[in-house]
């Protein structure tokens, strides 16, 4: 994270015309390096785990499985709604199965930074869930999200819990600013419980008093009452009280977070002015000396942007690339990052096509006219670059009616992108939930989306050269021609499957609510969670439900599927929009086969060569053995497989993304700094101190000489 700048001037400050000129030149320099410090998207998510609790109340066995498929559908749900609006609550189970979860984020982060803190954070949670301890709930927080809580009972308005916490860092306070200090913290700490209380349930600032600064936040959870704010805040400045001589402090409550400290630890900050005489002048000249120097290391940038540009290419492909960038260059499935670039105008947001969880696509056409689809991959990493363009290069040669073809890559720009062929219809996810002005899919055309989906499937499983697992199956990922043929796309997150192995471990990626138990949990990929996501698809496409639609009251789609099978009421659940005019029998045999897809237990789940057969009425459909998600056994495997070091995709987006941003701002910036110089002769006689940098949503705490101010921005 890069720091954020706040300048403290004062009024009365005399300097000769030529030190005022120069430092307010160098403070647009200062200003240039603002807009490339105070990015939006290159913050700190505060994703660091500050306490994790697990609860002591037991449960049977036979409830552990029950609450892990309960708990594993909470979680899906939770994730848009926190994504969506910051908080998230949700209610799934029946009786005392029931799981109530819940997350939030700290209202300074935006919704960037928000996103990363859940990622980072909630590959965490599961370490309270009955396979790792015999618990029926947990709550884990970091510094920038309250993520996840879930217990057996409604906690959503508790104000105070036994698990509650108090937090003091380990290095204490000490010297002569330690009675000071202690009473700026003191101040804050009592200030920001009345503060936070007006202001919606939140509060970030700070006290400066004598040269000693003393930072704060302090937030309630948003399904908390006013009155249970005021109890929680009330209780939290009393617990961090114990906290004041050292460094930083926190109160970790059911209801409500506090935390002071001796650095700004949040984002956009308020501001203050120092209190004391004599100090200006030397800061003013500090400044004009540090952003003089800063002026000629613009400069020598400046002079030489246009040779490290052109050397940046070589540099990437000596150092980066190696012998990869040769074989690349040799191959007729290397296209140039320049081209692709002009192909889609510079990624221009009129020509993106949607998003995936390994990145963004892309309309583009070449200069020969013809139309791609250029997917903008998240991950980009030195050790990954190697693997990523064997996979492209073997994946390029696959050819099947029901796949996407991938014409190629571009490894040698500051990120990697895929090359499709250009599907001019829609995808079957929008077709199904997203467009109103297509009629409804009827049923003849569903069937030929499935079986011709199982086809392009089993070709990847067992019929080509290679053994290829897709990882990303769902509804947006398999593209519709005009006569209605499915494609599967996005190879993005494909990974190759040795024939001599029975399963890999890999970093997860994929999509929550198609992901199998096995890989969502463990990491455990075989090209059975291919089989599971595909038995996502189909009761998605027979029903019209999403799988992952859920609210306080709704339960998973595959549950209600298996709660009516062998039942005479089955073909309820079809898709209402086709009311009868759709193949009893047919469609009761395929909702058969989609709950053999989802077992489970991923060796009970059917080859997609089978999928077909049956599909074709070729071949008899067993009976499935286990309702989805429920095997015991499954679960008490991942209690001795669960690894808390497992990779996480996430990392390597956030950082990618980063690069993006930062080269994006740096233009920006750029152009920010001519039009402002240009303005500097009218400035430099107009200019009036202090100059304070302020955002509107965050407050400080004032204090010069003997008087206080509160002020509210």
């Amino acid at each position: 994270m890069f720091p954020q700048v706040v300048l403290m001037l004062n009024t009365k400050v005399k300097m000769s015309s030529f030190i005022t000129s120069l430092s307010v030149f160098s403070l647009h320099l200062l200003l240039l390096l603002m807009g490339l410090f105070l990015s939006p998207v290159i913050s700190d998510p505060r994703g660091e785990t500050v306490a994790q609790m697990c609860n002591n109340r037991t449960m049977t066995p036979q409830q552990k499985s029950l609450v892990v498929t309960n708990f594993l559908a909470a979680m899906d749900a939770v994730s848009p709604l926190l994504e969506a609006k910051g908080y998230g609550q949700v209610v799934n189970g029946t009786g005392n199965l029931t799981v109530y979860a819940y997350g939030e984020c700290m209202k300074d982060l935006d919704k960037k930074d928000c996103d990363l803190c859940f990622a980072q954070i909630k590959a965490k949670v599961p370490r309270c869930l009955p396979f790792q301890q015999i618990t029926r709930g947990g709550r884990v927080f970091s510094d920038g999200c309250y993520y996840c809580r879930y217990d057996e009972y409604n906690f959503f308005n508790e104000t105070l819990s036994s698990l509650d916490q108090t937090n003091c860092s380990e290095k204490e306070i000490t010297g002569v600013n330690r009675t000071l200090f202690r009473d700026n913290a003191a101040e804050l700490v009592k200030f920001m419980s009345v503060e936070a209380v007006r202001n919606g349930g939140f509060y970030a600032g700070f006290v400066d008093k004598r040269n000693v600064t003393v930072h704060g936040l302090a937030q309630c959870w948003e399904p908390l009452t006013r009155s249970g704010c005021v109890e929680c805040l009330s209780k939290a400045s009393e617990q961090i009280g114990s906290c004041l001589g050292n460094e930083e402090g926190r109160a970790l409550n059911a209801g409500c977070y506090m935390r002071f400290s001796t650095h700004k630890f949040y984002n956009n900050s308020g501001n203050s002015t120092s209190d004391g005489n004599g100090g200006h002048n030397h800061l003013v000249v500090i400044l004009a000396v540090t952003c003089s120097v800063v002026a000629f290391v613009l400069l020598v940038s400046a002079v030489g942007f246009l040779y490290r540009k052109k050397r940046a290419k070589k540099l990437r492909e000596n150092k980066q690339l190696g012998p990869l960038f040769m074989l690349a260059n040799k191959s007729n499935i290397c296209f140039s990052y320049e081209n692709l670039e002009k192909a889609t105008d510079y990624f221009s947001d009129k020509n993106k096509l949607g998003q995936g969880g390994s990145g963004s696509v892309f309309k583009g056409v070449l200069r020969n006219g013809k139309t791609i689809a250029v997917k903008r991959l998240f991950f980009n990493t030195k050790q990954w670059v190697d693997h990523f363009f064997n996979e492209v290069n073997l994946i390029s040669q696959i050819d099947h009616k029901n796949l996407v073809k991938l014409l190629g890559c571009s490894i040698t720009g500051p990120e990697s992108l895929l090359v499709y062929e250009y599907i001019a219809n829609k995808s079957l996810h929008d077709y199904l939930f997203v467009r109103q002005d297509v009629p409804p899919l009827d049923w003849a055309k569903r069937f030929k989306i499935l079986l011709g989906t199982a086809e392009g499937m089993a070709y990847l499983h067992e019929e080509s050269n290679l053994r290829i697992i897709h990882r990303d199956i769902k509804l947006s990922n398999i593209l519709l021609e005009h006569d209605f043929t499915p494609r599967i796309a996005d190879f993005g997150l494909a990974r190759l499957f040795p024939g001599d192995k029975t399963h890999i471990s890999t970093a997860i990626a994929g999509t929550r609510g198609y992901m199998a138990p096995e890989y969502a949990v463990r990491g455990k990929l075989t090209e059975k969670a291919d089989v599971y996501s595909f038995g996502v698809v189909m009761i998605e496409v027979i029903t019209g439900r999403r799988n992952s639609a859920f609210s306080q009251d709704a339960t998973s789609i595959l549950q209600t599927v298996w709660s009516l099978y062998g039942t005479s009421n089955l073909t309820q659940v079809v898709d209402q929009v086709l009311g009868d005019n759709f193949n009893k029998m047919e469609a009761s045999r395929l909702l058969e086969i989609g709950l053999l897809c989802v077992q489970a237990a991923f060796e009970q789940r059917p080859a997609m060569s089978a999928v077909v057969k049956m599909m074709k009425g070729n071949m008899e459909i067993p009976t499935p053995t286990q309702p989805p998600f429920l095997d015991p056994g499954s679960v008490l495997e991942a209690r001795k497989m669960m690894s808390p070091t497992m990779d996480s995709p996430m990392e390597d987006q956030s950082q990618s993304s980063a690069r993006a941003a930062r080269g994006k701002t740096y233009c920006y910036s750029l152009l920010y700094f001519v039009l402002f110089f240009l303005s500097t002769l009218s400035f430099v006689q107009t200019i009036q101190f202090p100059i304070v940098f302020a955002e509107p949503l965050f407050f400080s705490m004032n204090s010069q000489k003997n008087s206080k101010q509160h002020k509210t921005y």
